[in-house]
């Protein structure tokens, strides 16, 4: 049963869907507007409906090319034309292009009630002229209140609306037809909504002094939808949806490494810095060098000869780099030379949402290889925690898809159990997490570093006192001592100590070469003299040796001289011996 129903949903025909080019918007409804049948737009004054309208058609015509028509009840061709030419949206050149097609229709109760009875018999002529005249495949109809307000039965009145939506599918274009909210119901005839095939409900609500603009798709006969509450934005391209669940964890991976900005921290790291395109967040209580170890960041990358976006929500760009040079840290050259661009603007200034876009719009003009946001505690001020953290989820999620390095730092509270839980709670979506924090001596505070996470690469699990120096930051030699790792006078103290222990030992070390040296010299005084006497003896024994022998030879040489002064006599024999 399973397998029939995987093959009959792949071989059945889907329902069809006309792209309407709004950013996000297409997401949601997993490809646009179902294509020839009509759509419901309502929502309160101000919520951007016929905005909505007009962009679809205008989407339509310049990405898509398909014409439309704009039947208006409430404003003129003129008045709509100026109120969307601030977003870049010339109507008049549209129409002269017979693009386009924009038809104001008067309608006003009392004339009616004076002419008797009222259907939209000439409304339908009257559009299908419009849409035969350009072969228009979009229409929009702005608004149906004012449309129906000549219907006092109310039974004419659903009757007619559902002739309208009936001769509007009939006609097979794409229609977008907007409506006012009523009192507990979608619209004011509470009938619309039921007879459309797909209904989008726009809310402009203020919470706490702050306007956030909502949108949610209520049905779409014929297709699946995404079913939550997005917001959206009127700016000065349009409409922009964003959607927090649009983005799925598809994005490419780099495997390039760029540095921190600080030599000793990327020794820290297994591959020598951090992956290009993940996030990193620094957090820390205040005063712990997060917007130094940001700087850092961005002027290591604008060296590399990279584009740096930089969001400061606390310093004015002059207060910035003006700080920054105090600590060795150059950013307004880099800013001269057009690789560093710093946005600074209080969080309340702007919704969260209208960050988001205005951080795409930026990063779509700049075109950036790492952006800083310092710091995104800041945004709290505008916005409930859940809020924050869908905020910045999509930001995240947009900044890894575009392949940026995303470089935050946030405060934390050093009151907290563990003060590296952020209150955003993006901890947990960064891909490398280093906390900064005070490293409390005696009458003394320090800072040290320490690396949380890292993934996809070994790190060190060591907590490294650092300095600000006026050449930037400088992180020290781990020293321990008798009770763990030691910081500040405490290190120099230890620093004291280990070099008196050095200087004894080598006092030592010297003392005993010394007494080496000493019984050496006396070894050798000692074989000096046996080396003498033994010479003094050998001497006299070959004295003695060389007399003895003097003695001897004079002996012998006065035996020679005797037996030669002497000879021995030869004895004759007789003549008695001879005769024998």
């Amino acid at each position: 049963m399973q397998e029939y129903s995987s093959s009959a949903s792949s071989t059945l025909p889907q329902l069809p869907k006309a792209p309407t080019g709004i950013e996000g918007l297409d997401e949601i409804t997993e490809g646009g507007l179902p294509l020839g049948r009509p759509t419901l737009i309502c929502g309160s004054a101000g919520c951007g409906k016929t905005l909505m309208g007009i962009e679809f058609l205008v989407r339509g015509i310049t990405e898509f090319g398909e014409p439309g028509v704009l039947m208006a009840f409430e404003e003129t061709a003129e008045e709509l034309a100026a109120n969307v030419a601030s977003l870049g949206f010339d109507l008049k050149d549209l129409q002269a292009r017979k693009m386009l097609r924009v038809d104001h229709v008067h309608v006003d109760r009392s004339e009616i009630e004076e002419t008797g009875e009222y259907d939209l018999e000439g409304l339908f002529i009257r559009l299908g002229y419009a849409i035969d005249s350009i072969g228009a495949k979009r229409v929009v109809l702005d608004t149906i209140e004012s449309l129906f307000s000549g219907f006092p039965n109310e039974s004419v009145l659903r009757s007619e609306i559902r002739r309208l939506f009936r001769w509007l599918k009939d006609k097979g274009v794409t229609t977008i037809i907007t409506a006012e909210r009523g009192d507990g119901t979608l619209t004011r005839q509470g009938l619309e909504e039921y007879v459309s095939d797909c209904v989008i409900l726009l809310d402009n609500r203020v919470i706490d002094q702050i306007t956030t603009r909502r949108l949610r798709v209520v049905k779409y006969r014929g297709s699946t939808h995404g079913t939550n509450e997005y917001p959206y934005l009127i700016t000065g391209e349009g409409i922009s949806v964003l959607p927090v669940t649009s983005l799925r964890l598809e994005h490419q991976v780099s495997n390039e490494i760029v540095s921190s900005g600080v030599p000793a921290l990327d020794e820290m790291f297994g591959r020598r810095g951090f992956y290009e395109g993940s996030s990193v967040l620094i957090t820390g209580t205040a005063g712990t060098a997060k917007t130094t170890l940001a700087a850092a960041f961005a002027e290591k990358i604008c060296k590399d000869g990279k584009r740096c976006l930089f969001f400061a929500f606390e310093e004015s760009p002059q207060q910035l780099i003006r700080n920054m040079a105090s600590v060795g840290i150059d950013l307004e050259s880099h800013v001269r030379e057009g690789r560093l661009r710093i946005e600074a603007s209080r969080p309340t200034l702007n919704g969260l949402e209208q960050h988001l876009v205005t951080l795409h719009r930026l990063v779509k003009e700049f075109r950036p290889d790492a952006v800083v946001i310092d710091p995104i505690t800041n945004l709290i001020t505008v916005g409930n925690l859940s809020e924050v953290r869908s905020m910045l989820t999509r930001l995240i999620d947009f900044l890894k898809v575009s392949g940026i390095t995303a470089y935050f730092t946030a405060l934390v509270n050093g009151g907290m159990g563990r003060a590296e839980m952020t209150e955003e709670g993006v901890s947990s979506l960064v891909d490398t997490w280093i906390s900064v924090r005070d490293l409390e001596g005696v009458g003394e505070r320090n800072r040290g570093l320490s690396i949380l996470k890292s993934r996809g690469m070994a790190h060190s699990n060591q907590v490294r006192e650092f300095i600000v120096t006026d050449k930037g930051i400088e992180l020290l030699d781990v020293v321990l001592g008798p009770t763990g790792i030691v910081t500040g006078a405490s290190r120099l103290t230890q620093q004291l100590e280990e070099h008196a222990q050095a200087l004894a030992a080598q006092q030592e070390a010297e003392r005993r070469d010394r007494e080496l040296e000493r019984r050496r010299r006396m070894l050798e005084a000692n074989i000096a003299n046996l080396r003498t006497e033994f010479e003094s003896v050998e001497e006299e024994l070959r004295q003695i040796s060389t007399h003895e022998q003097t003695r001897h030879e004079a002996l012998l040489s006065g035996k020679q001289r005797i037996t030669a002064a002497n000879p021995p006599a030869i004895k004759t024999p007789s003549a008695g011996e001879t005769g024998k």
